[in-house]
């Protein structure tokens, strides 16, 4: 630890851990939570557990002189089968500008066999992120999480004075899948949402979680308890993906999503976004798991088992009538989003893997979101 730098409280509220619903202090730091505790009771999947603690949209925000910043954080790292440790990295962004990134694969790495599911565990210890050579006039200052990394934080240190920020913007709330995690993006910034919330300048709240978009009950509900000014969900891709509901399921899920959040927010506008582009699972019902070869692939059924279950095209019809229904019931300020328009069938070139856009696709999404919802749709008025 450089000796002019000088600790400072987190927890306390002179930063601001925006995206974040829950601190957790433990003996080894402060645990990072995008699910309240009380959800956190009502699942028992392990992967939630641990997607929910990787802070994909949420930032660090406080006002500061100071030239050198310091994180002392305990990083919990993905790696699926043979491929590279995907680094964590950090964003350090200065009156609205990102200025520098710094990346680390230094912690604790979960070891996933992706065609057996068996996992393993490589141990690591802390390390530290440092910005340096900043400038020595008061400024906004956001350090951007890694999104695809767990974060424990043990302590931020500056060396200069450090206020609460002001937050005086339009606050968005998004639910959604891997697709708006963005494991893939190569920064914390390049997800899709803080593209879009950035050009916007609007704050933002990602209850995205990778692998988990289940229309889980208990996340319409804290979506509910959440102050928003603007909501988006994107649903309907992890359904598929691990052939979770039926039709006869799906409807009544996703109305009852849209009523937990209507209880509280009454006239908010919402965006219901259908699924974007997956060649594999556009005609042909889940679940999709790993390739062999990379990649993913649809596991084949017989046909009897074929009755009501959902495809992509099935989804997409789905929502449409779903969102057609609760506005003729007179919910004006819902709006349906085609998830094709954020990324389509022209844009599977940045589709590697078959599912998931890389960090151009992320980018372009985001870019199209601005465009179709803030500049020109529903979250402009």
């Amino acid at each position: 630890m450089t000796n002019h730098l000088r600790a400072v409280d987190v927890v306390g509220g002179v930063v601001r851990v925006a995206g974040i619903v829950d601190l957790e202090p433990t003996d080894g730091g402060t645990v990072l939570h995008r699910i309240p505790a009380w959800a956190r009771r009502q699942h028992n999947d392990l992967a939630l557990s641990l997607m929910e603690t990787m802070p994909s949209g949420a930032r660090l925000q406080f006002v500061t002189d100071a030239t050198c910043i310091e994180l002392d954080v305990d990083l919990t790292l993905l790696q699926m089968g043979t491929e590279a440790v995907r680094p964590a990295a950090f964003d350090l962004v200065v009156d609205g500008d990102v200025v520098s990134e710094q990346a680390t694969s230094v912690g604790t790495v979960i070891l996933v066999d992706p065609l057996t599911g068996a996992v393993d565990f490589r141990a690591g210890g802390p390390t530290m992120v440092r910005f340096d050579d900043l400038p020595a006039v008061e400024k906004q200052v956001e350090v951007w999480l890694p999104q695809g990394a767990a974060v424990r934080l043990i302590e931020l240190r500056a060396d200069g004075e450090v206020s609460p920020p002001a937050v005086q913007k339009k606050r968005w709330v998004h639910d959604g899948s891997s697709i708006s995690h963005c494991f893939e993006a190569t920064r914390p910034t390049g997800t899709w949402p803080a593209v879009a919330a950035r050009l916007a300048g609007v704050d933002l709240q990602s209850f995205a979680f990778a692998g988990q978009c289940q229309l889980d009950p208990f996340i319409g509900r804290m979506i509910a308890a959440e102050r928003a000014d603007l909501i988006s969900l994107k649903l309907g891709i992890n359904v598929v993906n691990a052939d979770t509901m039926r039709e006869r399921t799906y409807v009544p899920a996703v109305h009852g999503l849209l009523d937990s959040i209507r209880e509280q927010h009454r006239e908010t506008p919402i965006v219901l976004i259908t699924p974007i582009t997956c060649p594999m699972a556009e005609g042909r019902p889940g679940p999709t798991v790993p390739a062999a070869g990379g990649g993913y692939r649809v596991v084949d059924r017989p046909a009897a088992l074929a009755v009501g279950s959902l495809d992509l095209r099935r989804i997409r019809q789905l929502e449409a009538e779903i969102v057609a229904a609760r506005q003729a019931a007179g919910d004006v300020n819902l709006h349906l989003l085609e998830g094709t328009d954020l990324f389509g069938p022209a844009d599977v070139g940045d589709l590697p893997d078959g599912l998931h856009p890389n960090s151009d696709g992320y980018r372009r999404m985001g870019e199209r979101f601005h465009e179709m919802a803030f500049l020109r749709g529903p979250f402009s008025r």
